[in-house]
């Protein structure tokens, strides 16, 4: 019986890949926004994104103005800034609501901000997935992680890159060139 399952099982592995394949494109992905509705990834098929995982008191929160400014700064040009809260790592609000409220009057935060959601471990959001199985998971609050106008995954940036650092924002001049 059991040699039996082990050879359904290996004759069924080939037609479950086949009915799930491999995302390979960060613009397929869909947030619900925190202010209701959906942000679809792929309305921004052909121009980069930056995804960064927050939290309101985490001590990295002060990014929120630099991400802020990149978006001012790139917006324009046609990056999509992402900012999508978590309380994975104990440092978010539980209230959505007060999450936006919070960004926009303490940091003027403007750009997209999902609602809230799991960026790692078995019930991260499938975008996270899909970065980590191409990088890393994020290991704390701010990761940010850049899409290539392709869809692929160019970098993934620790927590401590600020968003006006030589090398997040030279990778950035770099994806809206390339």
């Amino acid at each position: 019986m059991a040699e039996l399952t082990r050879r359904s099982l290996l004759l069924a592995a080939p037609l479950l890949a086949a009915a799930a394949p491999a995302v390979t494109d960060g613009h397929a992905f869909r947030f619900e926004s925190i202010e209701g509705g959906e942000i679809d990834l792929g309305a921004w098929r052909g121009k980069p994104m930056l995804v960064i995982n927050t939290a309101s008191f985490c001590g990295f929160a002060r990014q929120f103005a630099g991400l802020q400014a990149l978006h001012e700064r790139y917006g324009p040009r046609g990056l999509l800034v992402l900012g999508v809260p978590s309380n994975d790592f104990n440092q978010e609000a539980a209230d959505r609501n007060a999450i936006k409220d919070f960004c926009e009057n303490t940091f003027g935060v403007a750009f997209p901000m999902a609602a809230p959601c799991h960026v790692k471990g078995a019930e991260a959001h499938p975008f996270f997935a899909w970065a980590a199985a191409h990088s890393t998971a994020p290991r704390w609050n701010f990761f940010k992680y850049l899409v290539a106008r392709d869809g692929r995954l160019l970098q993934a940036f620790p927590s401590n890159v600020e968003p006006d650092s030589a090398a997040l924002t030279g990778a950035l001049d770099g994806a809206l060139v390339g």
